[in-house]
């Protein structure tokens, strides 16, 4: 029986060599290497976008949580100026400021339109590092006119105008603060008045020193950075849905 010479020498040729295993060695590692890279830049993506979806979904938030706030301003008339020094004269419970607003309302944070009436306290603080203003809101609930009284110091001549107007205690951010709006450049609020001239529109004041409340109020912002990608704070106006005269006496509050 007679053997192959050449059979051995086939079957030593079997396999593949040295440099076709650093070959495929190397392209799996840099098609490994693209995976890694595509599924960064896809999560990398991804985050941003959700980022931004919560940067909007927030300020739109803020937004419609700002117009039901003041939607549901309730006209109270509270014996302000309740201390040892004080009158307890009854006023109209509302200030407003160009940086602070105190009302109360219906419409809380917690509750919505279901939960108890609250004094809504909004102003603004400085930003994070400086950087802009931020819009915040204290919630105090609202047991009776003898709560919301505690907060107004009473009437007193403005150094400006030499009229008789009330002043409350001053706001303070807490640790139960809530953000409504952060990163703006700035913030402000005015209220609508009749014209004191007869068939004239209304006029925006940037304060608020006439006794009973205002036809509207408006709350302008601003971005401290503008963003078209993103959805911007807007100013939000809202219109007071009650005629009351302080001075007549009314059993409901």
């Amino acid at each position: 029986m007679s053997r192959n010479p050449h059979a051995g020498r086939r079957r030593s040729r079997a396999g593949v060599t040295l440099i076709e295993v650093l070959i495929a060695m190397t392209l799996l590692s840099l098609l490994s290497v693209g995976i890694l890279i595509a599924m960064e830049v896809g999560l990398s993506a991804f985050g941003k976008t959700d980022t931004k979806l919560m940067d909007n979904r927030r300020s739109a938030g803020a937004e419609r949580i700002l117009e039901q706030e003041l939607e549901g301003m309730v006209p109270v008339v509270a014996p302000c100026g309740i201390g040892p020094k004080s009158t307890g004269t009854n006023l109209a419970f509302f200030e407003g400021e160009a940086q602070v607003m105190r009302l109360v309302s219906t419409f809380s944070l917690h509750g919505a339109w279901r939960g108890q009436p609250q004094i809504l306290e909004l102003f603004t603080i400085p930003g994070e590092e400086g950087a802009g203003v931020r819009l915040v809101v204290n919630e105090i609930p609202y047991i009776g006119p003898a709560t919301a009284g505690q907060l107004c110091l009473g009437q007193q001549p403005d150094p400006v105008t030499g009229l008789s107007t009330l002043h409350f205690a001053p706001v303070e951010a807490r640790p139960n603060s809530f953000v409504l709006a952060d990163k703006l450049a700035y913030c402000r609020f005015s209220y609508l008045t009749p014209s004191p001239q007869p068939n004239q529109p209304p006029r925006w004041l940037p304060t608020w020193t006439q006794p009973g409340w205002p036809l509207a109020v408006r709350v302008q912002m601003a971005p401290l950075e503008p963003d078209r990608s993103r959805v911007q704070p807007i100013s939000v106006t809202a219109p007071v849905n009650f005629h009351r005269a302080p001075e007549i006496q009314y059993g409901d509050f």
